[in-house]
């Protein structure tokens, strides 16, 4: 089998997972490959959507019904935890919309959204909407950058397509570990404006 065939064969699953429990560098190579016409742009979309969508939907569920058990308790003991469900408090919807942009708190909030009041049909209506904006963002990304680096892919080497796709994995890496490091900079920045030096907070891994 192809390379071509095996990515086009099990590259949507593979994204569905890497959006669910990697991050972003999953689905900006969907963008990229989808670009170089190994995968389906919506496709590759699509499963970054569901992907990102299911897995929080299940750390919503874990938290939700979950919450006395020694794992989530473990993780309730996190300072991030707390964090999460301060900003959830103050501003319930933006947080819900916006926590799988925040950095350090990917994983974590949708548990912390599950032991709240939040009504699960409120979490499953916005939860839906930022998946959705998520996915198709950074598939976007991935397709639109994909332009300038396939055609440098193919003038330096048009027959070694292994190694193009190897190169557009590897830039896609860079380039979601650029945007990691941005958010993470300026929410450091934006906490250490608005923390008091009792309440510092460190950061959780990002999905």
């Amino acid at each position: 089998m192809s390379i071509e065939s095996f990515i086009t064969q099990y590259g949507l699953a593979a994204i569905f997972l890497g959006a669910a429990f990697e991050g972003e560098t999953s689905v900006v190579t969907g963008g990229l490959l989808a670009h170089q016409h190994l995968l389906p742009l919506v496709g590759s979309a699509a499963a970054a959507v569901t992907g990102s969508f299911a897995a929080d939907q299940l750390f919503f569920f874990a938290g939700r019904h979950y919450r006395d058990t020694k794992r989530v308790r473990r993780i309730a003991e996190k300072p991030a935890f707390a964090k999460a469900l301060d900003t959830l408090e103050r501003h319930p919807t933006v947080f819900i919309l916006g926590f799988r942009f925040l950095y350090g708190l990917r994983t974590i909030s949708p548990v912390a959204i599950g032991t709240s009041h939040v009504p699960a049909r409120t979490f499953m209506i916005l939860n839906a909407i930022s998946a959705l904006v998520w996915g198709v963002v950074f598939t976007g990304i991935g397709y639109v950058f994909g332009d300038g680096l396939i055609e440098l892919v193919d003038t330096v080497m048009p027959r070694q397509k292994l190694v193009g796709v190897a190169i557009l994995v590897a830039v896609a890496a860079l380039m979601t570990a650029a945007i990691r490091f941005w958010r993470g900079r300026h929410a450091r920045k934006a906490g250490a404006a608005g923390a008091s030096p009792d309440d510092d907070v460190s950061p959780d891994r990002s999905r």
